[in-house]
C-alpha cells in the first residue's frame, strides 16, 4: 500500500459542460514516484492523459510544480488539456491563489498558466473561469521526401479524404493534414488500424477551414493510436502547430478553434510570432474526485 493515498481529480478540459471536452486525471503527489508506478496509474485511468503534479520549492514568488504527462502506454513531452486540467484543479481547490501565475516544470521547459475571469455573469454564477496556457510554437516544415506517396497513404487511412496540403510538425513529428473543407473533416471516417501502421509520423493532425457562419476559424481532429489514443477528444498541444499554420494561411494571429471529435472542444488562441509562443485559453469542469490507494 502507498504511504499516503494520492488525491486525484478528473477534469473535462476545453469545455464548460460535463462529459464534453477532453477528460484528464490530475494526481497530486507528496513525493517522487517511480516511472513504472506513474505509467501503471495512467493505464488504470485509461484516459488520453494523466497528469502528475509535485510542488517545487523555489525562491520565485510564483507557485511552481513539476508536471509530467502519461498516456495509457507512454510518457509525452507536451500536453495541453492535462495542463489546463492541472491548473484548473490548483485554482479551484485553493491550493494556489486566483491571481497567481502557475509555473510548470516539464519536459518542454517551464510553462505558465493563469486564471482569466469569466466574461459574463452567467458563467461567474456557475463558477466558470478561463485558464490561459503559455506554450511554445511547434514549427511547421515541409515533408522532406515521398510527399505524393505519404499523402496517398494518409488519404487511404482517412477513407479516401481529399488532402489539399500536407506538412510535418518539427517538435512532435506529427503529420499536419489539411482537407478541402470543414464538412469533409466532419464526415471523415478514419481507419484506426491503417493509421497505426503509418510509418510517416507519430500521429495525424487533420484540419480544415471552418464553414462560414460556424463561429470558428478552423476545425481539427487528432489521431494518436501509437500512443494508445485512437482519436483524442481535444488536443491543446496540436494547436501549437495548427495556430502557426493557419496564421500564415488566414493572415491573423487570433483564432476561435473547434476540435470536432464526438465530445468536441473549444480553444481560443493567440499566436505571438515574435516570441514564437502560443496562448491557449479554455474552460474546464471538475467531474470527479478520489484517491489512489496503492
Amino acid at each position: 500500500m502507498a504511504k499516503k493515498p494520492v488525491k486525484y481529480t478528473i477534469v473535462d478540459a476545453f469545455t464548460e459542460s460535463a462529459f464534453k471536452g477532453n477528460p484528464a486525471a490530475v494526481c497530486l503527489l507528496d513525493e517522487e514516484r517511480e516511472q513504472q508506478w506513474l505509467q501503471s496509474v495512467a493505464a488504470e485511468f485509461n484516459l488520453s492523459e494523466t497528469a502528475f503534479l509535485i510542488t517545487v520549492h523555489n525562491q520565485n514568488s510564483n507557485p511552481r510544480f513539476a508536471l509530467r504527462w502519461f498516456t495509457p502506454v507512454a510518457e509525452v513531452k507536451l500536453c495541453g488539456h492535462a495542463t489546463l486540467a492541472s491548473a484548473h484543479t490548483l485554482f479551484s481547490s485553493g491550493l494556489v491563489d486566483a491571481n497567481s501565475i502557475i509555473e510548470f516544470v516539464t519536459l518542454s521547459g517551464i510553462l505558465t498558466a493563469k486564471r482569466i475571469p469569466a466574461i459574463n455573469e452567467e458563467e461567474t454564477k456557475h463558477g466558470l473561469f478561463y485558464v490561459e496556457l503559455d506554450f511554445p510554437v511547434d514549427p511547421i516544415k515541409e515533408e522532406e521526401s515521398n510527399v505524393a506517396e505519404i499523402s496517398s497513404q494518409i488519404s487511404e487511412a482517412l477513407s479516401g479524404a481529399t488532402i489539399i496540403d500536407l506538412k510535418r510538425t518539427q517538435d512532435s513529428d506529427d503529420s499536419l493534414v489539411v482537407l478541402e473543407s470543414g464538412e469533409a473533416l466532419l464526415e471523415m471516417e478514419p481507419k484506426i488500424d491503417a493509421i497505426v501502421k503509418l510509418e510517416c509520423a507519430r500521429g495525424l493532425l487533420v484540419t480544415a477551414i471552418a464553414p462560414p457562419g460556424s463561429g470558428f476559424d478552423f476545425y481539427s481532429r487528432c489521431f494518436f493510436p501509437k500512443y494508445g489514443i485512437n482519436e483524442d477528444p481535444v488536443t491543446g498541444s496540436a494547436h501549437c502547430a495548427l495556430a502557426p499554420y493557419w496564421c500564415k494561411k488566414l493572415g491573423k494571429c487570433d483564432f476561435n478553434a473547434f476540435q470536432a471529435s464526438k465530445r468536441g472542444g473549444v480553444l481560443n488562441i493567440h499566436i505571438d510570432e515574435k516570441s514564437q509562443r502560443v496562448l491557449l485559453r479554455g474552460k474546464a469542469v471538475t467531474i470527479m474526485e478520489g484517491f489512489v490507494l496503492v
